[in-house]
């Protein structure tokens, strides 16, 4: 599958402000979601907007090591994809390793769906990927019946698979991940399966399910599953990211005279906690559903810059805001502050988030400080550019980027083609926007 040229470097010149209207790519977390459930339905599902992000190229390319045709065709500019479902439990052996690459939504959730399948698969990634924890995944999904070798708990992940007996599971961290694991588990499981969240993280996987016909049922913070029947094929159109909106909503709030409109983004309310944030930092904030497909709401956002105040973000926030930190810390750069506790979880991403942040953006001039769960970054003036480390992280280069916007002189982001992670195309993007 093809590699993101991580190593390329982005020269960022300041800008006095952003204006415009954009669309963003296809949201990453649906579209592994979709593509999961796609392959154990009956019948072609057609997604038009699938993320063109390396991420769920990496779930489209598992899935058809075990057995699943995938077509991807262009749909006006958009990227679509067929999935030819495979039935109940009808996915095949690989013939070899599974690459989920930087993947770690790929390794999970594939985890819970090879948990019920009849053979032996292996999984592996990126070197960063290989330094993230699965032991989460492994103990709810070894209780349920599956068996996993993880030297020290951490890829290469070997499962092998079979028949499932339901569980009552408690999350002992807020993850998204490890609920969507369990749950397509769950699907396959005799008995129903509850899940209780330690805080109620993104509902992605219960609307989902629920759209490709699956006995499910969830609140914030809880979800139970039933096994059944096969599952049916869907076709959708998959909403724009939020979390890709989140960096043009910070830019727009952080500099005077911005305003932007992200138009056929998901509005997901799981997900727009950082428009909360924005709006406690003195931003206008507004946003208008125009459509509701497979139970995931779409439309726009619109954010304009009015002032910049202090905020702080207390552990019972962090889980809703998870992937949009990084450039929640960025706005503070231009005016104002953000301090953050209860993230430690920062600490197991695609890097150290918290020490390559912070270390980055003080490469720009920032005053910003680490703390063992979270950090705080201080605005009290303009940053003087330079070169910032984006560490192969496609969050900590869209983050830099929107920092060094508001710099004295032009920064360069080294690591930049991180961004193909999740958000191809992105610098120019940026360059469209900024005047």
């Amino acid at each position: 599958m093809p590699r993101m040229p991580v190593e390329s470097t982005e020269i960022l010149a300041p800008a006095a402000r952003v204006q415009g209207r954009l669309e963003v790519p296809g949201d990453k977390s649906v579209s592994h979601r979709y593509a999961l459930l796609a392959a154990l339905a009956t019948g072609t599902s057609r997604f038009i907007g699938f993320s063109r992000g390396a991420d769920p190229s990496s779930t489209l390319a598992c899935l058809r090591q075990l057995g699943v045709t995938v077509r991807e065709t262009d749909a006006g500019g958009s990227r679509a994809v067929e999935v030819d479902g495979r039935g109940w439990l009808g996915l095949t052996a690989p013939t070899g390793v599974l690459d989920a690459g930087n993947s770690g939504t790929t390794m999970r959730l594939l985890a819970g769906v090879l948990a019920a399948h009849p053979f032996t698969a292996t999984l592996t990634g990126d070197a960063s990927l290989r330094r993230r924890p699965m032991g989460r995944i492994i103990e709810p999904l070894a209780r349920m019946g599956a068996r996993f070798d993880a030297p020290g708990g951490r890829p290469p992940l070997t499962v092998t698979g079979g028949p499932l007996t339901a569980i009552d599971y408690q999350t002992p961290v807020p993850s998204a991940q490890v609920k969507s694991a369990v749950l397509l588990a769950g699907l396959h499981a005799e008995g129903r399966t509850l899940i209780v969240e330690a805080a109620p993280t993104r509902d992605h996987t219960e609307r989902a399910l629920g759209a490709f016909g699956a006995a499910v049922q969830y609140g914030p913070g809880w979800a139970t599953i039933e096994r059944g029947g096969p599952l049916r094929g869907l076709t959708a159109r998959i909403p724009g990211d939020p979390s890709a909106a989140a960096c043009w909503a910070v830019a727009a709030a952080a500099l005077p005279g911005s305003e932007v409109e992200i138009v056929g983004v998901g509005l997901n309310p799981t997900r727009l906690a950082f428009l909360d944030v924005l709006s406690r930092a003195g931003a206008v904030v507004e946003t208008e559903a125009d459509a509701l497909e497979a139970g995931e709401p779409i439309g726009r956002i619109r954010v304009a810059h009015r002032r910049l105040a202090p905020v702080t973000i207390g552990p019972e926030e962090v889980p809703g805001l998870i992937d949009e930190l990084p450039v929640l810390a960025a706005l503070a750069t231009h005016g104002g502050a953000v301090a953050v506790t209860g993230a430690s979880e920062l600490r197991v991403k695609e890097s150290d988030r918290i020490t390559a942040l912070v270390t980055g953006l003080r490469a720009l001039g920032a005053d910003a400080e680490e703390r063992p769960d979270g950090f705080v970054v201080r605005g009290h003036g303009r940053l003087r550019g330079g070169q910032a480390d984006a560490a192969g992280d496609h969050r900590l280069a869209m983050a830099l980027a929107i920092a060094a916007l508001g710099a004295d002189t032009a920064s360069a982001i080294t690591g930049a083609g991180a961004v193909d992670v999740s958000y191809p195309g992105f610098f120019a993007a940026l360059r469209s926007v900024c005047a």
